[in-house]
C-alpha cells in the first residue's frame, strides 16, 4: 500500500492532517514518530495509520513529508539513505531554513525534493502554503503536490531565495500575538475579557477580510478607518512614535537570522 507518509507527528503534522481530513482527503496517511503518545493521539483523532518503524514508513511512501525540527533533518536523512527508497519518490520538506541543495545532497536519486512552508491555520482549511520545487520533478508531480496543499488553503509558488522572507512574514503567530496584546491592553483600560476579545478580533480579522474582499487599497482603507484628528489616528500615531514599525522590522530580521542559522547548522 502506497501512502502519504509524515515523518514527525508534531504540531504542523497535526494541523495538516486535520485540514486534509476536513477537506475529505481519503488517501491513506501514515505517520511515524518516536513518541508513541503523539501517534496515539493522531490515530485516535484523524484516522491515520501509525508506524513505529522509520524504514517501513519510508518504504511505503508515495509522497514523503519531512516534518521534523530543522536541527533533526541531517540525521534523519542519513538514516533514510540506507533504506530501499521507492522509485521516483517525491519528498516534501517542511523544515524552515534547510535549502534544497542540502536535502538533495542528503538523499540522492531517485528522490525529488520540494520545500513547503504551510501554516498551522491549515487545520481549518484556511491556511497558506509556499512551495518551491527542486530539480527533476515532472509537471504531473508538481501538480499533485500543489493539489495536496490546496486542500488546506491557498498555495503560492515562490523562488527559494525568497523562502526565508516569506517564512518570517506569513506566520499566523503575528495575528495571534497582536490579538493577545490588543485584548490585554483593552482589559487594562476597562473592557471585560469577552468584549475585549470581540473588539480586538473585529479590529484585526474583519479589517483584513474587508481589504481582501473589497476593491480599495490598503492605504485607502487605513485613511478611511483613521480619520485625521480622530481617535484611531491618535492611537496609530502614538504606536508609530513608540517604535511599532521598527519593532516589526526587528522581529522579521531576527527570524531571518534564525533561518540562516538553521541552514548553517545542517
Amino acid at each position: 500500500m502506497k501512502a502519504t507518509v509524515f515523518l514527525g507527528g508534531g504540531r504542523i503534522t497535526s494541523a495538516l492532517v486535520a485540514g486534509l481530513r476536513l477537506a475529505g482527503y481519503k488517501q491513506p496517511i501514515v505517520v511515524h514518530d518516536r513518541h508513541p503518545q503523539k501517534l496515539q493521539k493522531l490515530e485516535r483523532e484523524y484516522d491515520v495509520l501509525v508506524q513505529a518503524s522509520l524504514r517501513q514508513s519510508v518504504e511505503s511512501a508515495q509522497l514523503l513529508i519531512i516534518a521534523v525540527r530543522p536541527d533533526s533533518v541531517r540525521e534523519l536523512l542519513k538514516e533514510i539513505a540506507s533504506f530501499r527508497i521507492p522509485q521516483r519518490l517525491i519528498a516534501v520538506s517542511l523544515a524552515a531554513g534547510i535549502p534544497l541543495t542540502v536535502l538533495q545532497d542528503g538523499l540522492g536519486l531517485p528522490v525529488r525534493w520540494v520545500r513547503a512552508m504551510p501554516s498551522p491555520v491549515s487545520r481549518s482549511g484556511q491556511g497558506l502554503t509556499a512551495l518551491t520545487f527542486g530539480r527533476g520533478l515532472l509537471s504531473a508531480e508538481r501538480g499533485a503536490v500543489r493539489e495536496l496543499f490546496a486542500m488546506v488553503g491557498a498555495v503560492v509558488e515562490i523562488p527559494e531565495k525568497r523562502f526565508d522572507a516569506f517564512t518570517v512574514t506569513y506566520s499566523s503567530s503575528h495575528g495571534f500575538h497582536a490579538l493577545a496584546h490588543l485584548v490585554r491592553a483593552a482589559e487594562e483600560i476597562g473592557l471585560d475579557r469577552k468584549t475585549a476579545r470581540l473588539a480586538a478580533a473585529h479590529a484585526l480579522a474583519d479589517g483584513i477580510a474587508a481589504w481582501r474582499e473589497g476593491n480599495l487599497s490598503l492605504e485607502q482603507l487605513l485613511q478611511e478607518a483613521a480619520t485625521p484628528g480622530g481617535i484611531a489616528a491618535a492611537v496609530i500615531r502614538s504606536m508609530d512614535e513608540a517604535g511599532y514599525p521598527r519593532i516589526v522590522a526587528k522581529g522579521l530580521a531576527a527570524g531571518i537570522r534564525r533561518a540562516s542559522k538553521n541552514a548553517a547548522n545542517r
